[in-house]
């Protein structure tokens, strides 16, 4: 009797959404949580090749995620974990469009799973928004964490005022790191070459511009109460009305913190952050950079839906900045060979199912767009494999001439790819957290794919485990 073989699935994308899609398709010790209980989802023989762009893999956990926030990026415990089991195979520092394509992936393998999140910006649409001295948040973000495609940035902190467009988590993050003293900031992982620039920052006041709303304001609340925790910071509010502020189960902790911000005395501390409520940007001003920003006051209007949205009125301000930072969401990008919705910047899709396109699915920001938590990707991811798991079920894959898991190393050989393996991510992992024990730090990155790509080299050379 011929032994079946191996069902065989590729990823796009090694974030979040794309380990956890992993994790879901090779059994685990616990099984999965679902409907209440933890089950098996399969008991197929199954082997996952995980594709990325970059020498590294953890996506936003590795390059977006706040560096003075450790806590949030041990869940890479749990990714190495499911890239320890029988499998799992790394492909580091592959372009999807040009090292291999969709159309070569969908024949390699019985099902591709893209996982590749949101690599662009939502717009404002206001004049100046081109200047020098504005960028988006995930420009700036994926600086300070020491992403190689942002690494080589310049960010001019020589202002005293910047000023973050957006009530998310993100805005907050940015403004927190913005005014964290030198010796905090010592203690984490961010990129050296944007603590030397924040080192040397003369940013005293950071304006974060929400255009509605505290009831309407996207970040949590352990981020909004992080702020007060600032050392030499007072922590300012402006466009609030807490005698019309309604309260929910959901928003109640926000409103009590904000009332703490408000009642706080100020302490003449050497750096502010404001929270301005109710305001949009109308215009960046400047002739060879930023130098100014002009805000309108909002007022909340009931859309056809029902609604809250925010309309400028004619009062206005016009505030000296130097840095505009616009932290108005992330886009998804289209990927070659498959549909997309320009619209919601996401792959059309049923139930993670690629419309029109069999054997090819999608989960994380690329299926649902940019929201949600890490944690928020373990479901998603769960959906999409059960969808795929079903369609394999029912006989609805095309896995027809699909090639063994040596074939695709050979081919991937054939074209030169410097394919990046989990053994040389691992030894890089390794370099950067001894060289940041002897400074006291979680790890100090490469940066650069010049760096990561030889040190991942030089490992395999010298045989290091």
């Amino acid at each position: 009797m011929t032994e079946r073989r191996p069902l065989r699935i590729a990823i796009v994308g090694s974030g979040p959404a794309g380990l956890y899609a992993a994790g879901h398709l090779l059994s685990g010790p616990h099984g999965t949580y679902l409907h209440g209980e933890v089950v098996d989802l399969h008991d197929e023989q199954i082997e996952v090749d995980v594709y990325e762009r970059l020498p590294t893999p953890w996506g936003l956990v590795r390059g977006g995620v706040a560096p003075d926030h450790a806590e949030k990026k041990l869940v890479s415990t749990v990714f190495n974990a499911i890239a320890a089991r029988k499998g799992f195979r790394f492909f580091g520092n592959v372009e999807l469009g040009s090292d291999v394509h969709h159309d070569e992936l969908a024949a390699w393998y019985d099902g591709v799973i893209y996982a590749v999140g949101a690599a662009g910006d939502n717009r404002m649409g206001i004049d100046g928004e081109e200047l020098p001295g504005s960028h988006s948040a995930r420009e700036f973000v994926s600086w300070y964490n020491g992403h190689p495609d942002q690494a080589e940035m310049q960010f001019d902190l020589s202002a005293e005022r910047a000023v973050v467009i957006g009530n998310g988590n993100v805005a907050l993050d940015i403004a927190r790191i913005l005014t964290l003293p030198d010796d905090e900031l010592r203690r984490t992982d961010i990129a050296d070459h944007a603590l030397e620039v924040l080192r040397h920052s003369s940013i005293r006041e950071v304006i974060v511009l929400g255009r509605r709303g505290l009831n309407q304001a996207a970040f949590n609340n352990p981020e909004l109460e992080g702020l007060g925790e600032l050392k030499d910071v007072d922590i300012a509010v402006e466009g609030v009305d807490l005698g019309s502020a309604t309260t929910t189960d959901v928003d109640v902790r926000k409103l009590t913190t904000i009332r703490s911000y408000l009642e706080r005395p100020r302490t003449g501390a050497g750096k502010r952050i404001v929270l301005h409520f109710m305001a949009s940007p109308i215009q960046i001003h400047g002739t060879t950079r930023v130098d100014s920003v002009t805000i309108a006051r909002n007022e909340l209007i009931a859309g056809p839906d029902g609604s809250l949205r925010a309309r400028s009125t004619t009062d206005t301000t016009t505030l000296p900045a130097g840095l505009v930072l616009r932290a108005v969401g992330y886009r998804g990008a289209p990927v070659a060979g498959l549909p997309f919705d320009q619209h919601t910047g996401t792959i059309p899709n049923e139930g993670g199912r690629v419309v029109g396109s069999p054997g090819v699915y999608v989960t994380g920001w690329i299926k649902r767009g940019p929201s949600g938590i890490i944690g928020t990707n373990k479901k998603c991811a769960r959906d999409t494999v059960r969808a795929l798991l079903e369609d394999h079920r029912t006989g609805n894959l095309p896995t027809a001439d699909t090639l063994s898991s040596a074939q695709v190393t050979a081919e991937l050989a054939r074209r030169q790819v410097a394919v990046v393996t989990d053994e040389q991510w691992k030894a890089i992992d390794r370099h950067e957290r001894r060289a940041g024990a002897y400074f006291g730090r979680p790890r100090i990155k490469l940066t650069s794919r010049s760096a990561l790509l030889d040190r991942a080299n030089s490992a395999s050379a010298a045989g290091e485990r």
